[in-house]
């Protein structure tokens, strides 16, 4: 390990240790978030997300940025990302235990509030599952055109916010990763049971919770390809 992994560790630990034995820290980042809780998805998505990719990148190369990979670009982009992965979260969360209620689940409405339960986890994984088979393909397609229009434009901030070819970049795809893992494997193996477990938390953490997600998902997709580019 080098100094600079060294250095992203003990920050992390820093921080959970801040959560951790710092009430003022916790009591801090819980009125932030109720009272900005759109712009604090916005900064966890685009810190937590962001350096999701960048610890892929330190897998596959050793380095944790390098000219062209667009590290402010993603950021940017994972921020704005972050808008409407809370915007699903408040969707998702009220709508599906209105319709498990409609679909006979008495108390689909309340079971989130009381504690741990089969019904919670039911509801957990009805909101989860409808969010995920829904919301996000379209999200991570978003991103994936993102993602390539950034590196397409040389990872610069100009560069992001020139036009993009939406209908070249869809020709370019590689949609057989996109389909038979991104959306086949990831899905069903790792959000759908991950963001089960993120319902199931108090609603200040949700969102923080599932941008950390991005970090882990970040190394799932980087030996993905390690995998793929690797001869046979």
């Amino acid at each position: 390990m080098k100094l600079k992994d060294w250095i992203i560790l003990l920050v992390i630990a820093a921080v959970i240790a801040a959560f951790v034995f710092i009430p003022g820290f916790k009591t801090g980042y819980e009125n932030l978030n109720a009272s900005h809780g759109m712009w604090m998805s916005f900064v966890k998505f685009a810190l937590l997300s962001t350096f999701g990719e960048s610890l892929a990148l330190r897998i596959k190369t050793g380095q944790y940025n390098r000219k062209g990979f667009g590290l402010i670009p993603r950021a940017i982009v994972w921020g704005f990302l972050g808008f409407t992965i809370k915007m699903a979260f408040m969707i998702f969360a009220s709508g599906t235990p209105i319709l498990l209620t409609y679909l006979g689940l008495e108390n689909a409405q309340t079971a989130l509030a009381t504690g741990f339960s089969w019904s919670a986890l039911l509801v957990a994984f009805s909101i989860s599952t409808a969010m995920n088979l829904t919301y996000a393909p379209v999200m991570m397609t978003t991103h994936k055109v993102t993602d390539t229009h950034i590196i397409q434009n040389g990872g610069t901030v100009s560069g992001l916010f020139s036009p993009i070819d939406v209908r070249k970049i869809f020709r370019e795809l590689d949609w057989d990763t996109q389909w038979n893992f991104v959306f086949k494997k990831t899905l069903p193996l790792f959000w759908i049971p991950a963001h089960t477990i993120t319902f199931l938390l108090p609603p200040d953490y949700q969102v923080l919770f599932a941008a950390a997600l991005g970090v882990a998902l970040g190394v799932i997709l980087s030996f993905a390809t390690q995998k793929k580019e690797t001869p046979a």
